[in-house]
């Protein structure tokens, strides 16, 4: 299990226990982490669950699918280092990982 937290756009830190092989999106609605939206439900069909990886979490997490770029197309203020929280899978490598959420999700 990995702890993981979420640092929303006002700076508000929430830091939750995900399990492995769970999604950072499923960590983040099953502890009821705002911000995380989520209205696909992880089918990555939907944009409403981006976040922005640290830079330090970047290789760790790994890069994003063709699939989850198109998909990013459609959120608010993209980055370098956005990604869908529903398509990174969750290993005991992630704990202690840091992810800010963007100030809304379209």
């Amino acid at each position: 299990m990995a702890k993981v937290t979420f640092i929303e756009h006002n700076g508000k830190e929430h830091t939750v226990e995900v399990a492995d092989g769970l999604t950072l999106m499923e960590g983040a609605t099953k502890n009821m982490v705002p911000g995380i939206d989520a209205d696909c439900g992880g089918a990555c069909a939907c944009a409403t669950c981006h976040v922005y990886v640290r830079p330090e979490w970047m290789e760790k997490v790994g890069k994003p699918e063709s699939m989850e770029e198109d998909m990013l197309d459609f959120a608010f203020d993209v980055r370098e280092n956005s990604r869908l929280s529903c398509q990174i899978k969750v290993t005991d490598d992630l704990d202690g990982l840091k992810v800010d959420l963007p100030e809304k999700q379209f």
